[in-house]
This record gives structure tokens, C-alpha cells and sequence, in this order.
């Protein structure tokens, strides 16, 4: 009997191996372009055609490879990134596994050229389908370029799963894109058929790339941030929720310089722009978090996309609060402090502090002093962006002129009580005149102001563990269902919490004899049914912060004014103060804007006096 196991031949292996690694022509380009980064290079030439299907050509100006090292490249497992188990755990670099080459040379025709620096002619390589074809001695300069046609020309059945060509050269975009923003200071240039796509200079400042690969008017709204808590390190930008995008497209998070599309990152984010971005909206960032190499593990997906964290839950919190505390100085009461903490950047992560560097006239963060620990910066400010050179097919496309604009800019202290009161428009928004800026007209949805102050006042009571109650003159009993009485025993202690004192009645019956002081005059048999739905939500909800910020926002809607509704001067000028006492008062909980400003110089243009 003949055995049935049986040992894969190499090739095949390195094809299957080539499933996971070489998912499309982006994959490639990937590959090629880390190997690049990983070997020091300054300058890295993508060129393109038909979307990588017949030719993805990288070259770049590293260190390059000797006779021995061009023949031991392609061998699976060959890697000149680690020696030992435990550089597993001290990664400096992009690439480690030693098995893109071979997967790459298994499913193409592919050329490799190399000269090392130290050698006096350089070794040109020939591969069709993993199998070498010609060996020969070439004169060129120091460094490497990868030469890879016909991808997947031996696999049909892979190959005809390919997108359109302009489909899988926007998947190459994105790749280069996140590399480019990763490593300012080198030079990425990429072509498509002959054409010039993207051409980054190399950079001294992250906002500068930003600029020139994502746009000048994305660069002009994004917020430096930066902060550290013990051996974490948080650099970068981020965007005000005026540029929140309908994907997480541009949601760019960098581990150790690594790109990472990181489920607990995003989660850290969308928690931080929680109740400033409304369903559906994401925010746009440029973030590089640091950390022993110890402390996070890359070894865990073959495209290195996702990573496992040793400590979990600080790095999530970290992160979550760092971005909410950035946003809460930009966006909420009180002006933006003269000073803020920026950490030392470390040698793989972008430079986004380089006065001393930064070229005249461009887009950079600029410092008026660093302290010479590199951990304080004061009086930080952003120059205006002046014309930097950014290819139009990269270039983001000009938003539509609009009459209403918000407000981005840091709001003063006792901004709102401090605007001169108009009136009240359809009896839902309140109109004022913003003295610092005369003749602008603000528009404040009373709706949305008022529910910001609800929510915020019940946060902070139920973070305090401490809220007001107001006793009811006569109790309120309510008869509940089945499901709402095994609800309200299971959560009665949270209730309490919340400021609502309940005691059983008999039966399925429960006495109602204080309520939270913000909720008195709100129909309070519908208020308690609508929390016994949200608390439901508490054993099914992701985290239990998210479940406790829709109840509480569900409760700010009970107490809130609510649009069609009169307000006397008095009402709207408590409306206004109040709303300089809360966070994030530009935003109701669930995103939508509170205030909208009219500029004088568009209600002149209404008026064709300009």
C-alpha cells in the first residue's frame, strides 16, 4: 500500500505560500518598497502599468546586495533581519520572514539587479516562476531594482480574480501613500503607464508629506498632538471633525513605524471623537505610537496589518485619551494653553518638530523653543500653508463654496455668554453677533446646545457617583413587563447610580419617588422604559462605555428644549452661559454641530457689495 502523505514539492510550496503574501499587485509593491526602507534607501522609484498586471518595477538607492546574497534572497526563509528567536521581540525593521522574494518570483517573470556598495560590478538575476533562467555581472549604481511582469502568469485562476487596472492601482496608491507618510524624509516617487502620479520630495516636516500627499486643505485643519505615559510615545496629527471623512480610509495609525490597520487602535480612536462625530463619520488622522518592541508582537497575520499588544488595555486607554484630551483643548471652552507636551520622536518615527529645518514658506509645525530634553514645547503655533507642490492626480478635489461655515479655531473663555443676543429663528435657533469678528452671524441650534449640556452634566454626576435628586411630591408607579422586571432587578444599582430611587411595589409594580434633578419635568413612566430598553443594551454592547454614553444621551433628550419651542431672553442667555461651562460644546452627543457661522464678508456678497 502506497503512503498517502506525501511532501509538497518546493515549488508548490512557494506558491501556496504566495496566496498569503501576494494577495494582488499591491502586495507586491509592499514588499518591495519595505524591502527598500529596510535597506536604508533615500530615494524609492515605483513605476507601474496596467495596474501591475504586466510590470511593477522598484528601484531604489539602499544598501544592495552582494554575488551571495542575490542567489540567497529568492531562498525561502532567507532573511538578513533576524538571526535569533528572540530578535522576534527586538523588530527594527519592516520585513523579517524571508518569505515575500520567493512567493513574489513563484507567481511572476521577475529581474533582479543589485550592486552592493562595497562591490565593483553588481549581479543581474533572471526568475520565471521561481526558477532561475540567467545569471549575469552588470555595471550600475549602489543599491537594488525588482523587475516583476506578468504577475500571476503560471496561476490563470488567481489572474482573472484581478480588478480592473485602475482599480488595483488605487489599491498601489494606498500602499504608497502609507509609506510615504511614514518616511518623510525619503523620497517616493510612482508612475503609471509613463505617467507622474506622485513625486514626495524629501521632507524635514510630517506636515509638509501630509500636504504633499494628502492636500494642502486636509494639512491646514489637522491638530498636532503628542503626549507619553510611561514607555508609550504619541506623535502625530489629527483632524478637527470638521474633516471627518464617510470612511476610515484616511485613518493612518503607525506602530514602531509600522502602517497597521489594528481593530483596538481604531476602537481607541472612534471612542476618542465619541459624541463630536455623528454615526457614520470618521475621522482622519496621522498617528505614530511607540513602544518597546517587547511589548507588541507583528507576528500574528502574514500581512503584518494586525499586531498583538502585551498590554492591551493601557494602550487603548492611552491612546483614547490622549486624542479626547488634544480634542477637548482645541475644540471646547477654554483657549488653547500656552504650552503643551510633545515627546522626543524616536529614530523611526517622522520628525514633525524641525524648526531649526523646516524650508521657508512650506507647511511645517513651527516651535519658538524646544527645551533641550526634547519633551516640552511652548508656544506652539502652525504657519499658514503656502504653495507646495502637490501633483493634481493626488491632490484632494475643492470642496463647494458654501454661505455657512463653522467655526474650527479654539473657542475664548465665556465665548457664548459673551456674544450679543439677536433672537430666536423658527423658534429653534438662536441668532447672535460675534463681537470679536464684527458682523459675523452665528446660528446655535437651542436643540443641540441643550443636549450637550444635559449630557454633560449627567456624565460628570455619574463619574462623580454623586448625583442631584430632586424628590417627587407623589410617586410615580409603574407597571412593567416581564422582560422590564428582570431588567430592573438586575440593574437597580445603576439606576441609583443615575440618581433614580425605585423600590418594589408588588408584583411586576415599581414605586418611582426620586429622580435626577436635570429630569424632573420629563414624562417619567416613557423616561424609565426608555432606560430599561438602553440597559439591556449593556450585556450585548462591545464596551460598556459605549452602553452607558447612549443611555446617558438617551436621558439628555428628556431634559432638553426642544426645537419648535419659545424661549424667552432669559432662557436663551442661561442657554448661551451654560454652554461655556461643558466640553466639547460645538457638538451635541451624537455629533451634529451646534453652531454654524455666517461671515460678513458672504452675507456682503448676498448683497453684491464686494
Amino acid at each position: 500500500m502506497s503512503n498517502r502523505i506525501a511532501i509538497l514539492p518546493e515549488k508548490l510550496c512557494n506558491q501556496i505560500a504566495a496566496g498569503e503574501v501576494v494577495e494582488r499587485p499591491a502586495s507586491v509593491v509592499k514588499e518591495l518598497v519595505e524591502n527598500a526602507l529596510d535597506a536604508g534607501a533615500q530615494q524609492i522609484t515605483i513605476e507601474i502599468e496596467l495596474g501591475g498586471r504586466r510590470r511593477i518595477r522598484v528601484s531604489d538607492d539602499g544598501c544592495g546586495m552582494n554575488r551571495q546574497d542575490v542567489f540567497l534572497c529568492f531562498e525561502r526563509h532567507a532573511t538578513s533581519k533576524i538571526r535569533t528567536e528572540v530578535d522576534l521581540f527586538a523588530l527594527h525593521s519592516l520585513g523579517f520572514r524571508g518569505e515575500a522574494l520567493p512567493s513574489i518570483a513563484a507567481v511572476a517573470r521577475l529581474t533582479l539587479a543589485s550592486r552592493h556598495a562595497d562591490e565593483a560590478v553588481g549581479m543581474q538575476l533572471e526568475l520565471e516562476g521561481g526558477v532561475v533562467r540567467r545569471v549575469q555581472e552588470i555595471g550600475r549604481p549602489a543599491g537594488s531594482c525588482f523587475d516583476v511582469r506578468d504577475l500571476f502568469f503560471n496561476l490563470p485562476a488567481r489572474r482573472k480574480f484581478l480588478r480592473q487596472a485602475e482599480t488595483e492601482f488605487g489599491h498601489i496608491s494606498d500602499v504608497v501613500t502609507r509609506l510615504a507618510l511614514a518616511y518623510p524624509a525619503v523620497q517616493f516617487r510612482l508612475l503609471h503607464n509613463g505617467r507622474k502620479i506622485l513625486d514626495c520630495y524629501r521632507h524635514q516636516c510630517l506636515l509638509d508629506r501630509i500636504a504633499a500627499v494628502l492636500g494642502q486643505e486636509l494639512a491646514g485643519g489637522l491638530l498636532a498632538i503628542g503626549g507619553a505615559q510611561d514607555e508609550l510615545r504619541l506623535s502625530g496629527f489629527i483632524g478637527t471633525p470638521e474633516l471627518s471623512r464617510s470612511t476610515s480610509q484616511q485613518l493612518y495609525t503607525f506602530v514602531n513605524g509600522r502602517y497597521l490597520r489594528d481593530r483596538l487602535l481604531h476602537h481607541a480612536l472612534m471612542d476618542a471623537y465619541r459624541q463630536v462625530l455623528m454615526k457614520g463619520r470618521y475621522p482622519v488622522c496621522v498617528l505614530f505610537l511607540t513602544l518597546p518592541s517587547a511589548q507588541v508582537d507583528v507576528n500574528v497575520h502574514p500581512t503584518k496589518h494586525e499586531v498583538r499588544f502585551q498590554q492591551q488595555q493601557q494602550v487603548h486607554d492611552f491612546l483614547s485619551q490622549q486624542v479626547r484630551d488634544r480634542l477637548r483643548q482645541a475644540l471646547s471652552r477654554s483657549p488653547e494653553p500656552a504650552s503643551f507636551h510633545v515627546p522626543a520622536v524616536a529614530a523611526y518615527a517622522p520628525c514633525i518638530l524641525a524648526p531649526e529645518t523646516a524650508p521657508t514658506g512650506q507647511a511645517c509645525a513651527v516651535v519658538e523653543r524646544v527645551a533641550e530634553t526634547g519633551a516640552a514645547v511652548e508656544n506652539y503655533r502652525t504657519t499658514p500653508l503656502s504653495a507646495v507642490s502637490v501633483p493634481s492626480a493626488v491632490r484632494l478635489p475643492q470642496p463647494q463654496q458654501t454661505v455657512v461655515q463653522q467655526d474650527v479655531l479654539p473657542l475664548q473663555e465665556g465665548f457664548f455668554s459673551h456674544l450679543r443676543l439677536i433672537g430666536q429663528l423658527g423658534r429653534s435657533y438662536l441668532l447672535c453677533e460675534d463681537d470679536g469678528q464684527p458682523g459675523d452671524l452665528l446660528l446655535i441650534d437651542q436643540h443641540a446646545a441643550h443636549e450637550r449640556i444635559g449630557y454633560e452634566h449627567l456624565r460628570q454626576q455619574y463619574e462623580q457617583q454623586n448625583p442631584v435628586v430632586q424628590e417627587l411630591l407623589f410617586p410615580v408607579v409603574l407597571e412593567l413587563s416581564l422582560a422590564e422586571q428582570s431588567l430592573m432587578q438586575n440593574h437597580q444599582t445603576a439606576l441609583t447610580r443615575l440618581g433614580f430611587v425605585l423600590h418594589p411595589f408588588g408584583g411586576r409594580s415599581w414605586s418611582l419617588t426620586a429622580v435626577p434633578a436635570l429630569l424632573a419635568q420629563a414624562d417619567l413612566p416613557q423616561l424609565v422604559r426608555d432606560m430599561l430598553a438602553e440597559l439591556e443594551q449593556w450585556g450585548r454592547a462591545v464596551a460598556e462605555r459605549d452602553a452607558l454614553d447612549a443611555l446617558l444621551i438617551r436621558l439628555a433628550c428628556h431634559t432638553v428644549v426642544r426645537a419648535n419651542e419659545t424661549l424667552t431672553i432669559q432662557q436663551m442667555r442661561g442657554l448661551l452661559h451654560q454652554l461655556d461651562q461643558v466640553d466639547f460644546n460645538r457638538h451635541c452627543p451624537h455629533g451634529r454641530p451646534v453652531m454654524q457661522r455666517l461671515e460678513r464678508h458672504t452675507i456682503e456678497k448676498l448683497f453684491h457689495r464686494q
